[in-house]
């Protein structure tokens, strides 16, 4: 458990200096930049030019990732440069770079509590191609970097793997640890890389996007819908078999506890290339896609993917505690309908503990031991039970049992926020970045569908939007001085207020397929993912996952100027993930960038071009690596 003693706090003056508070998602450099960043005075502003979407005729272009862009950088005294960028590869998840016990592994190479290869049904490696979070630090005069690896995309044999029952993504997954140098001109390449080890803490479940602390450390996620169980659903066979996977694949036979996973698991590199981990009990469990930490160092914003999901906001008793606190959960007051809708928050308090306290729980209890549950019959429950929906489309009948409120509130999250009253109807809450000068927090919602309209047979319906299937940003206010439902104030000054959408931020559906199969504008954002946002480029970077664009794009938002910006295109199907901004690491700004499931795009697509793509796409690539070429932004 994490105390002010511990390693993690004493981040180095130069650790600090690089990673500002809200140390976040990065892109990453290119070759030089011909200017030398030192000899500027300070910045004033940076733009973007457009990259122009690959057209249908384009084949070749559409199927690869890359940028065009050019960044426009005004500095205080009046002068102007500018500093064309450039997607670099630092590797991809087959190369052979993963070094464990002297024998090199491919990077995306998944392994068990011992630290042995696993091998798919047919032999061979099992190699994530899911390459999502990553979190560049400068540790003393090293620079690390964390990635994640989400989840098991295809088998080395795809007509097996089809007929392989229950491996989607079932697979323990993997974070890697590569040590990187930096080239005078800022191109960074590759030293060693290693894997994570996460036997300490009965392994890792889908992790999907990440940030970084103030102290320097890598915060990642556990994300997986199927672990929200309750014996009584029709989910619960899919459940059995992911934690049957669980305990012959990574654990050795041991029985795996659904409770042991869906927590914010924190990664503290040291200079010597050794990790430590330490999943964050107090912190709540769910799908978390990540959790993203204010300037108080104690408020986190956690994104909850999926379904009936709810918007949580963690507040620890001090600054750096991530295991000790409060949980939250947002209620939405609908004041507007329109253009994406407008909400007055107010925040329900479901409990506090301490992250021993919540392991022990987790040790203990099962999902009969927190609730008694009933079988909702035309919508209703049994007298004494309470009807709700969270995590799925499914209803439930549910009671709490005396004594289990702690147990429920950061065990069972989303359930105990349906039944004390907040919003258990956010559908796709991915990314979360934070404007700290202008207090403002950013989410992503990546459909706006399902829960967030106004279905008929919901237990609740607080969100009654229009279906926007192109998704939108949302931003929020941050106050301090706000109170919990029984009128405690909140411990924090970065409490969100209202909800609301920028114009620009907000997707735009099409009625018919264009060309290339989109089913959403080309020019608008659709289906927004990995959020960060830059202190000093005053710049939101938004990067997609959509089957309605064909190809998925990195956007830059700018936010004094509400001018969007198109500034990476990539391999069509394939998802933007590994979102990280250092805005100065030592003289180069950096935006890292990865992709994840190329050739993944949906049957909208026209035969023949679909055809020209699967041609020229390799599935199993995924590369890691970042947009260069930026000076330092300062």
């Amino acid at each position: 458990m994490r105390s002010l003693s511990h390693p993690g706090f004493l981040a180095s003056a130069t650790a600090l200096a690089v990673l500002t508070v809200l140390a976040g998602c990065a892109n990453t450099p290119t070759s030089a930049s011909a200017a030398k960043p030192a000899s500027h005075p300070a910045v004033a502003a940076v733009e973007f030019t457009d990259t122009v979407a690959p057209a249908a005729s384009e084949p070749d272009k559409m199927a690869r990732t890359y940028s065009t862009s050019v960044a426009k950088v005004t500095y205080q005294d009046g002068s102007v440069k500018t500093y064309p960028l450039t997607f670099n590869t630092l590797f991809s998840v087959q190369d052979k770079i993963n070094d464990v016990k002297g024998m090199k592994h491919p990077a995306g190479q998944l392994f068990d509590a011992k630290m042995q290869a696993l091998k798919d049904p047919m032999g061979q490696p099992l190699v994530a191609e899911t390459p999502d979070a990553n979190s560049l630090l400068k540790v003393g005069d090293k620079l690390f970097m964390v990635t994640h690896y989400e989840y098991d995309w295809l088998l080395s044999d795809k007509a097996v793997a089809n007929k392989t029952k229950d491996w989607y993504s079932r697979s323990p997954m993997s974070m890697t640890l590569t040590e990187l140098k930096q080239a005078k001109d800022g191109k960074l390449s590759v030293v060693k890389q290693n894997p994570v080890d996460f036997s300490g803490v009965d392994g890792l479940w889908i992790p999907c996007a990440g940030s970084q602390t103030p102290w320097n450390t890598h915060l990642g996620s556990e994300e997986d819908y199927d672990l929200q169980y309750n014996p009584a659903t029709k989910n619960a066979p899919k459940i059995a078999a992911g934690l049957k996977a669980m305990s012959a694949q990574y654990l050795g036979g041991k029985p795996a506890n659904p409770y042991h996973y869906g927590y914010i698991p924190e990664v503290e590199v040291r200079a010597t290339g050794k990790t430590n981990v330490t999943k964050h009990y107090a912190m709540s469990r769910g799908t978390w896609e990540l959790a993203r930490l204010a300037p108080d160092g104690k408020t986190a914003y956690l994104g909850d993917d999926g379904t009936y999901g709810l918007m949580a906001m963690y507040v620890g008793d001090a600054w750096g505690n991530l295991d000790s606190g409060s949980i939250y959960a947002a209620k939405w007051t609908q004041t507007s309908a329109q253009s994406g809708g407008k909400a007055n928050l107010n925040w329900i308090k479901l409990g506090h503990a301490t992250s021993d306290e919540v392991k022990a729980l987790a040790d203990s209890h099962t999902f009969s031991d927190i609730f008694d549950s009933a079988t909702p019959n035309a919508g209703s429950c049994p007298a004494s039970f309470s009807l709700i929906r969270s995590g799925s489309k499914e209803d439930e009948c549910l009671k709490l049992k005396p004594g289990q409120e702690k147990a429920a509130a950061f065990l069972e999250t989303r359930r105990m926020a349906a039944l004390m009253g907040a919003t258990t109807e956010f559908t796709k809450f991915e990314g979360v970045a934070i404007n700290a000068k202008d207090k403002k927090l950013y989410m992503a919602m990546s459909a706006i569908r399902d829960s967030m309209t106004s279905a008929k047979g919901e237990p609740t319906d607080h969100i009654q939007l229009p279906a926007n299937e192109a998704g939108a940003t949302y931003t929020a206010d941050l106050s301090g001085g706000q109170r919990d439902q029984h009128g405690n104030l909140i411990a924090s000054d970065y409490v969100a207020t209202r909800m609301y959408v920028e114009s620009a931020l907000l997707g735009l559906p099409l009625a018919q397929p264009d060309a290339k199969g989109n089913t959403a504008d080309d020019n608008k954002i659709a289906q927004p993912d990995n959020l960060f946002y830059s202190e000093g480029m005053r710049t939101l970077f938004i990067g997609e996952d959509s089957l309605i664009h064909t190809n998925n794009y990195l956007w830059a938002y700018n936010v004094d100027t509400q001018k969007l910006s198109r500034i990476m295109t990539s391999a069509a199907g394939a998802e933007n993930t590994g979102l990280q901004v250092l805005d100065n690491l030592d003289g180069h700004a950096y935006i890292m960038a990865n992709n994840q499931h190329w050739g993944d795009f949906a049957k909208a697509v026209p035969a023949a071009l679909a055809k020209q793509l699967k041609d020229r796409i390799d599935v199993f690539h995924a590369p890691i690596g970042y947009l260069g070429g930026l000076p330092a932004i300062k």
